[in-house]
């Protein structure tokens, strides 16, 4: 692939969100870290990790770590549905699965559309990059939200690690 390849593959990407739910709450991330959206694969527990990281999950003989984003937020577990999908993401060269509660779409959001999370507790907003304004569906209508997610920000250093030595301890370290 040559530079202008790339440069025009990363431009059909800029502002595009792949959008989901946990909840009643409507999530953005970044479509340029999205690898793939699966189904609720059979997942092997991890001892000794915070109860959001539910464990591994093999994927086509890939060994990924797969963190629960209800819980990563603070919500009650709540069992998954045929509706429960598993995005995969590509985090400091490791895939990490997050299960959300159900996908919606890819849109669209101009930056100029997208404004600074509100000022509450740190704890609340700290994974938050800022809030997706949409056009309403019709005309006088107030439009919806969305919270775009730093993915940068979601997982500390000391997560990083766990889910990383979750990935090499399960396949050998093939993995880099």
């Amino acid at each position: 692939m040559d530079d202008e390849s790339i440069l025009d593959e990363e431009d059909t990407q800029k502002d595009k969100y792949l959008v989901f739910t946990i909840g009643q709450e409507v999530y953005g991330i970044d479509i340029k870290v999205v690898m793939e959206i699966i189904g609720i694969l059979p997942i092997t527990g991890v001892p000794e990790v915070p109860d959001y990281i539910r464990g591994i999950i093999n994927l086509r003989g890939k060994i990924i770590p797969v963190v629960d984003m209800r819980l990563r937020f603070g919500q009650e577990y709540r069992e998954y549905t045929d509706r429960t999908c598993v995005i995969v993401i590509e985090v400091e060269d490791m895939l990490i699965g997050l299960i959300i509660d159900a996908v919606s779409e890819v849109l669209d959001i101009p930056e100029a559309d997208v404004v600074p999370p509100p000022k509450l507790r740190e704890s609340k907003t700290k994974y938050i990059r800022g809030v997706g304004k949409l056009k309403p569906i019709e005309e006088g209508a107030s439009g919806r939200v969305v919270l775009l997610l730093d993915w940068k920000k979601l997982f500390s250093k000391e997560d990083v690690e766990k889910l990383s030595d979750m990935q090499e301890q399960s396949d050998g370290g093939n993995n880099k």
